[in-house]
């Protein structure tokens, strides 16, 4: 038994040594970015097997949608010692090298990258943007194995830009400690506007491409002030630097959160705009505070991360949907939004939510678990069957903020929660979550059962309850459409080539019981032109809810008459304020909350 178990060490020890003698080294080269092309070269040396295989993701973490990266790979070859040998796809994202035990094996390939957004690479003669689960392939079983990756940018571009470490003395050239590193590192190539700001102790890179009308000192100013607030919610920044990677577009939007970086999409006219300029800080704020909800606190299936494959949860409703709520903590403790502003935008967030007909049918862990065939994938009937994880998220997120802060009269808040639920699991245990883990936490620091609440507004579509939730905090929401009897259609149209097209029909609205269709064509309304009808919005003017008003359509080349009886508008418009009259637990719930 013990000869036995020694050589099972032995053999063990050399396996590890094996592997620990393995290198991997990326070249990342641009030949005709004016065709949207990267060409990449892998070099993998100290390998022993007789094949080896490598991978592509199918899909980036924090972006749930199986994207197939592999579809833009082209020319792909590979050598070992210097020799050609044969390969062959074993799967849509797997190639099998047959290097015959050869120790250095070279692989060489192109990506097509042309597509614009924060998760997706794009390249042309200005700049490379490389989203690195979608350029980047791993030795099948290596990747914990690190690697070092050498930019050559093209000729007349001098930056890069990336959350990846800097190898001393070899320019443009980077380390990864593993391959969950490399494909959490998006890298810019340019000649991005590139400044430095310090906050929380941490060196922080904002790299601009793509110009726009900011203010250098201004952001370095009001960037720190989130980064500070953040960091305070959780004690310590888990981070030597950090980079901001940001595209700034005509019209740009969006974002995607990384271990020490992130990706935003911005429009480059509106900083000067006072709404324009606090939408940006908005995605500062959501996506920084990812850097510790779900980059490092996360729900258990999302990581170790499985890129060959889905990987579910119905969690995501704390991932994404609180961030988006601790945009809103965040932007008022920064001083960016006033106490009025801050209750204002959460009841509009409620408002959103309680209009939206797929928040009766879709619950939010539901909505959760399928984003990757849903959330990604909208079609026009999206919003009647579901809802998003990040609206009903971000309102959950908020009711259970006040819940806590009511039953400890202002003295806890979700800020505790987070906190306890990061140094508990992320800190001390180093996994993920479960759903029941969450649970027990919440119910630790406020002292209260949540069974009911979870079974209410996680597991179910009940409604929002939420005269009773904001006036805990000393809070009067009032229904501005409550006692109003106004007709409401329930389509919504579109001109196309001269067309007016129904785009949108609303569940159990007047249209949806008449039997309008997506895609008609409107050629008249009561006998009115369609344009005419629609421009002046004279389809309902003038009309009493009973109603009738009647629709010629062309459905597939065939005239057809609807008539369509008006319903009453059924949806709610929230107005907060603070209740002058509020009592002093009211007041000590409100401050304990935000505060």
């Amino acid at each position: 038994m013990k000869q036995s178990l020694a050589g099972l060490i032995v053999l063990l020890a050399i396996s590890m040594t094996a592997k620990s003698q393995v290198k991997i080294n990326f070249e990342a080269s641009f030949t005709e970015p004016q065709a949207h092309y990267v060409e990449m070269e892998m070099n993998i040396s100290g390998l022993t097997k007789d094949y080896i295989d490598v991978k592509m993701p199918v899909w980036a973490p924090g972006s749930y949608l199986v994207r197939e990266f592999a579809r833009n790979i082209e020319g792909f070859t590979a050598s070992a010692n210097g020799k050609p040998v044969r390969f062959e796809k074993v799967r849509k994202n797997a190639w099998r090298i047959y290097s015959a035990k050869a120790a250095n094996v070279k692989i060489n390939y192109r990506v097509y990258a042309f597509e614009v957004s924060v998760r997706t690479s794009f390249i042309d003669d200005s700049h490379a943007f490389l989203s690195s689960t979608g350029i980047f392939l791993y030795p099948d079983g290596m990747l914990k194995q690190p690697s070092t990756v050498k930019i050559k940018p093209f000729k007349g571009w001098k930056k890069v830009s990336t959350g990846l470490e800097p190898v001393a003395g070899q320019p443009f050239t980077y380390t990864a400690a593993n391959f969950d590193i490399l494909f959490d590192s998006p890298i810019e190539v340019g000649n991005q506007d590139v400044f430095e700001f310090t906050a929380s102790g941490v060196k922080h890179e904002v790299a601009m491409f793509g110009g726009g009308n900011y203010d250098q000192e201004k952001l370095k100013v009001d960037m720190a002030k989130i980064v500070d607030h953040a960091t305070a919610i959780y004690g310590e920044n888990p981070n030597k630097h950090y980079t901001f990677i940001v595209h700034n577009f005509a019209t740009g939007g969006g974002g995607l959160e990384h271990l020490n970086s992130t990706v935003l999409g911005a429009s480059r006219d509106k900083y000067t705009d006072t709404k324009g300029y606090k939408g940006f800080l908005n995605l500062v704020a959501h996506e920084y505070y990812h850097l510790w909800n779900v980059k490092r606190l996360r729900p258990i299936a999302l990581g170790p991360f499985d890129y060959d494959n889905e990987n579910y949860t119905t969690s995501l409703w704390v991932a994404e949907g609180f961030t988006s709520y601790y945009e809103n903590k965040l932007m008022y403790r920064s001083g960016f939004f006033t106490e009025q502003e801050t209750v204002q935008n959460l009841a509009t967030a409620t408002n959103n939510v309680v209009n939206t007909p797929g928040a009766k049918i879709q619950t939010v862990a539901e909505a959760s678990y399928d984003a990757w065939i849903k959330s990604y994938r909208p079609n026009e009937n999206s919003s009647n069957s579901t809802i998003s994880y990040y609206s009903k998220g971000e309102v959950v997120g908020m009711l259970m903020d006040i819940e806590i802060a009511n039953a400890t009269k202002g003295a806890k808040n979700l800020d505790d929660v987070m906190k306890a639920m990061y140094d508990a699991y992320y800190k001390k245990l180093g996994r993920g979550y479960t759903d029941a883990e969450f649970k027990t936490m919440v119910e630790k620091i406020s002292g209260i059962s949540f069974t009911n609440f979870w079974k209410t507004y996680v597991n179910s579509t009940d409604p929002i309850d939420y005269v009773k939730y904001f006036g805990y905090a000393g809070i009067k929401v009032v229904n501005e459409n409550e006692g109003k009897n106004v007709p409401y259609l329930g389509a919504a149209t579109k001109k196309l080539e001269g067309r007016v097209m129904v785009t949108v029909v609303s569940r159990n609205s007047s249209s949806w019981i008449a039997g309008l269709n997506v895609n008609d064509e409107i050629i008249s309304v009561d006998g009115n032109p369609a344009e005419e009808a629609v421009d002046k919005m004279a389809i309902i003017k003038g009309k009493n809810v009973g109603e009738s008003v009647i629709f010629t359509v062309r459905r597939d080349g065939i005239l057809k008459d609807i008539t369509i009886k008006l319903l009453a508008n059924a949806s709610v418009k929230l107005t907060a304020t603070l209740d002058e009259n509020e009592t002093e637990l009211q007041k000590a719930v409100r401050n304990g909350w935000l505060k």
